[in-house]
């Protein structure tokens, strides 16, 4: 099962959907050296949210994003219209490069099955987790947790602050949560920044609907605050990690003690 789940007792469920470096046959021998490389991971990011939180609900698949982006919407839509990005079934890296062998790129048939086999019930389980939270509490949390090399001008132009809250605009959670969130981002030893290059995900945007009781927030978080380098072999430093641990387990704590706060 590609799809690990890890309930907890309390309101905050964390999404971890870039985390997983699997490619099963026969999608690997069809990508080159490139794709092969799977720069693109979130590389140890359920490592470094591991604990965090008390009574918090997981759900993670340990298939990697070149087979299919489970944070993409099913139509392949663009989440950022006029930008590069990559798609739903990516056919090129972060930096632009290609990453399937000539002629061996998936197509319209190929996409249906992976969506099908990977990203529909990955989706099945965040859906089933947030409604059985929803349920106990009146309210439910989602956190995606993301991570990104500092610096990648194909998607964006100079360093990428270390924080980068996420919330559609502010339309994904209530505007209570989104400040609290901030307000430890903003006061934290890292750099930070609210609805920047990276506004929320696909997961944020479709499951953010605060009418309903249900918030999402989408962290990325850039690689070199926890990351020996951001290079091969992506290897997590523990001292480094131990400091951002600290800002997002108050970033968590916090926005479980409000979200229990709050009117339901």
């Amino acid at each position: 099962m590609s799809i690990e789940i890890s309930r907890g007792d309390g309101p905050v469920l964390l999404g971890l959907p870039h985390t997983g470096t699997e490619i099963p046959e026969p999608y690997l021998s069809r990508l080159n050296d490139t794709g092969r490389a799977i720069a693109d991971t979130d590389w140890h990011i359920h490592v470094l949210f591991d604990g965090l939180l008390d009574g918090a609900t997981t759900v993670r698949t340990r298939t990697h994003r070149y087979v299919v982006d489970v944070n993409r919407s099913p139509s392949g839509d663009s989440l950022y219209p006029g930008q590069n990005t990559t798609g739903t079934c990516p056919l090129t890296d972060f930096d632009g490069h290609g990453i399937y062998l000539p002629g061996q790129e998936p197509d319209e048939t190929d996409i249906a099955t992976r969506l099908a086999l990977f990203h529909a019930p990955y989706h099945s389980a965040m859906q089933a987790e947030i409604a059985r939270i929803r349920d106990r509490h009146g309210i439910a949390i989602l956190f995606d947790c993301h991570s990104i090399r500092s610096h990648i001008p194909y998607l964006f132009d100079g360093t990428l602050p270390v924080l980068n809250l996420g919330t559609n605009a502010g339309a994904s959670c209530a505007p209570a949560l989104q400040q609290a969130a901030w307000d430890i981002a903003r006061t934290s030893p890292f750099e930070a920044v609210a609805n920047g290059r990276f506004k929320g995900g696909w997961t944020t945007r479709h499951y953010g609907q605060p009418g309903r009781h249900v918030h999402a927030l989408q962290m990325e978080i850039a690689q070199r605050a926890y990351l020996a380098a951001e290079s091969p072999p992506w290897d997590y430093d523990p001292v480094k990690a131990d400091a951002l641990r600290g800002t997002l387990r108050q970033m968590l704590e916090t926005l479980r003690d409000t979200a229990m706060e709050m009117p339901r």
